[in-house]
């Protein structure tokens, strides 16, 4: 597409050359020799030819508040990734006079940021949320030209086709959706002494970013397959992504790729990976998953040749047998899941965690792992990113409501500021004061000097995390109204206000509503923090699991030095079923404790690596311990151990299984004379084991 460049010429030079233009055009009814490019000429005759005359109005009404909220709920997608990158291109520009705008594919304003003097002055022409700037509406303006003619626009000062909107100067490109239809037209508008050269350039980088998130977003359950000619250019912007299925097929390109491939990409048109590059994909798998350099070389059917990377947002594709793939590329041997729809298997879900401990910190994007209640909390918060509205997170203890508050300030415009939390429970109540709000040197007793920051100060331009605020103190319930209301903090011991600007985000395990009737929680406050509220179900709730445990099996691994371990399917048909009391908390310390007790050389986690006390618990759903067979930590490696095993399962089977343990062991014991290498060799375990598990009895003991 054509991109209008300006003339650099001073400024005074071009507004002459300007105005010589609409003499021309407007009052001797021909088109200007000069000072104006093609696309501004081709746009005055677009409005020339609708009747619209240089000095009328606007004769469109702008929406109402129920048009707007309609069109911004169609909108919702574009509207939420696009709202991130306003507010960081608004930091950008801040006090020069300028609005950040977004509008539908229509021209219709959704959303907009800007400098209170110039939004006052832009109101006066319509420039705000509400109004259409399409070409039809306003004549010719960076918004409507720009999505007239598909292609970033500039209109300064008198290029603008109405004469009351002359003062401005108008920057816009369009935003494409993952197949290639308008989303939307992103725009930054100033008062015409204000343009800036780079404007343009901000712009179309503003809106590959957000169409680069609208891509991931659209196609986060396929492989996404990133590649440029230039290996520094894999993970910019300037990449091209391509999704596909595990089965091998295209189904869908952005926009660079899309250019790069031309006709043999259409979205959906059934094209192949292998189409377009000389491997398979299965085999291009099997090196991304085998190889520790990120970046592949790999030749397309033309000849050339480009790098690439396989990327998957949220590890949700299904596995592919890469030694089954069809060299044709047309298909890839899938091998469903016996459980957790749409969920991968180990070792797609290994690789997916070390790769994104390696990309940066967790999102909202990487919470959704297919069950529907988390789901709906990830969708309901992503609304609100960006926009100041306190989310409040309900669920029992151990669900992860940290981790969800953390993955909401990593998804929104506050990544790179602050992210600071404080368990209200977990502070003494003559504590928690100094801990909020700091105190100035000499407040109380045992002050330092130097006084302290508190949280609140400490999450300025970020977000504060308060955990468990219903068991905040009732005094510090008002000071804290008091901060959200005038969004200043006053330190212990100081008179001083200090501003501060916070994305506010509370959790707890309580029904405030009923500490409120109780008396026990302010209800003015209840009702500020409560804004918007997202319940966490409980662990024993979730369809996800198998997903949960092999993520947090990875980054024990990790942590240990670990590779190739897996869970066993007795064990994880054990742990799907269980009632999880402690939820994912609990969850974790008892995959933590199975990676601790494997042997060297052992990569399988089998019933006898998990904590004795786990089959103690009431399970939930008729769940049931595995098999005392199964469970046993010992098995015969010898055959004459083997009557010895099998007589102590046939008359022990009822017992406690970490009863049977000892007993088993006790009995080989004395038949081998308390040798313990011999016992190690008749149980078949190593005698570190052995160690332990005798340790273990005579500390019970």
């Amino acid at each position: 597409m054509e991109v209008m460049q300006q003339t650099v010429t001073a400024p005074a030079v071009r507004e002459d050359a300007i105005r010589l233009a609409r003499s021309q055009f407007f009052a001797e009814g021909r088109a200007p020799e000069a000072g104006l490019s093609p696309l501004i000429i081709e746009s005055w005759l677009r409005c020339r030819e609708r009747g619209m005359e240089p000095d009328g109005r606007s004769d469109v009404d702008n929406a109402g508040r129920l048009q707007l909220a309609e069109a911004r709920e169609r909108n919702r997608g574009v509207l939420d990734y696009a709202s991130g990158v306003m507010e960081h291109v608004f930091e950008q520009i801040r006090a020069s006079g300028s609005l950040v705008i977004l509008s539908d594919p229509q021209g219709m304003i959704l959303h907009s940021l800007g400098d209170a003097e110039f939004v006052d002055r832009a109101s006066r022409v319509a420039l705000q949320p509400g109004a259409c700037w399409s070409e039809a509406a306003r004549g010719t303006n960076a918004i409507g030209t720009a999505i007239a003619t598909a292609a970033p626009t500039v209109v300064l000062g008198g290029e603008h086709y109405l004469d009351r909107n002359g003062f401005l100067s108008c920057t816009a490109a369009p935003i494409r959706d993952p197949r290639g239809a308008l989303a939307g037209v992103l725009d930054v508008s100033c008062e015409q002494r204000m343009h800036q050269r780079h404007s343009l350039g901000l712009v179309r980088l503003s809106v590959q970013l957000i169409e680069k998130r609208l891509f991931e977003a659209e196609f986060a359950n396929h492989i996404l397959v990133a590649f440029h000619e230039r290996p520094e250019y894999v993970g910019s912007l300037q990449e091209g992504l391509v999704a596909v299925t595990p089965e091998g097929h295209l189904a869908g390109a952005n926009s660079i790729a899309r250019e790069w491939i031309g006709r043999r990409v259409e979205c959906g048109g059934g094209a192949s990976f292998a189409e377009l590059f000389r491997q398979g994909l299965g085999k291009v798998v099997d090196r991304a998953m085998s190889s520790s350099d990120a970046l592949i070389r790999l030749g397309l059917r033309d000849g050339t040749e480009i790098h690439v990377q396989l990327r998957s947002l949220r590890p949700r594709f299904t596995a592919f047998g890469a030694a089954q793939a069809g060299e044709g590329g047309r298909s890839l041997a899938v091998e469903p899941m016996p459980a957790a729809v749409g969920c991968p298997p180990p070792a797609a879900v290994v690789k997916a965690a070390a790769v994104k401990a390696s990309e940066g910190p967790i999102t909202l994007a990487d919470l959704a792992t297919g069950d529907v209640g988390i789901g709906r909390a990830v969708d309901r918060a992503r609304r609100i990113l960006g926009k100041d509205i306190p989310l409040l997170i309900q669920g029992e203890s151990g669900v992860g409501k940290e981790l969800f508050a953390q993955a909401f300030h990593n998804s929104g415009p506050r990544a790179d500021k602050p992210f600071v939390a404080l368990n209200c429970a977990a502070v003494p109540e003559t504590l928690i004061e100094s801990e909020l709000f700091g105190y100035v040197g000499g407040a109380f007793t045992g002050a330092r000097k130097e006084g302290a920051i508190g949280k609140i100060q400490q999450a300025h331009g970020g977000t504060l995390f308060l955990d468990e605020i219903g068991d905040m103190p009732l005094g510090m319930q008002a000071r804290l109204l008091r901060v959200l209301q005038e969004r200043c903090v006053t330190p212990v011991g100081s008179v001083k206000s200090i501003p501060v600007d916070i994305s506010l985000v509370c959790a707890t395990h309580r029904v405030l509503r009923d500490a409120v009737a109780r008396g026990e929680f302010r209800e003015d406050l209840y009702y500020r923090v409560n804004s918007l509220t997202v319940t966490l179900p409980a662990l024993r709730e979730r369809s996800d699991i198998r997903c949960i445990v092999e993520r947090i099996l990875a980054r024990e691994c990790r942590e240990a030095g670990l590779q190739g371990v897996s869970i066993g399917d007795e064990v994880m048909r054990f742990v799907e079923r269980h009632g999880w009391p402690g939820n994912v908390r609990q969850l974790q310390n008892v995959i933590r404790v199975a990676v601790a007790l494997l042997d060297e050389g052992e990569r399988e986690i089998r019933p006898e690596h998990l904590p004795e006390d786990l089959f103690l618990a009431d399970p939930v759903d008729g769940a049931k311990a595995p098999p005392v067979a199964a469970v046993a930590p010992v098995a015969p490696a010898a055959s004459a151990a083997a009557p010895v095993v099998a007589d102590a399962l046939a008359s022990h089977g009822a017992k406690r299984l970490d009863q049977l343990e000892i007993e088993l062991i006790e009995r080989v014991m004395r038949e081998v004379g308390g040798n313990l290498s011999a016992a190690a060799r008749t149980l078949g375990v190593s005698r570190n084991r052995l160690y332990r598990k005798l340790g273990r009895a005579g500390g019970a003991s």
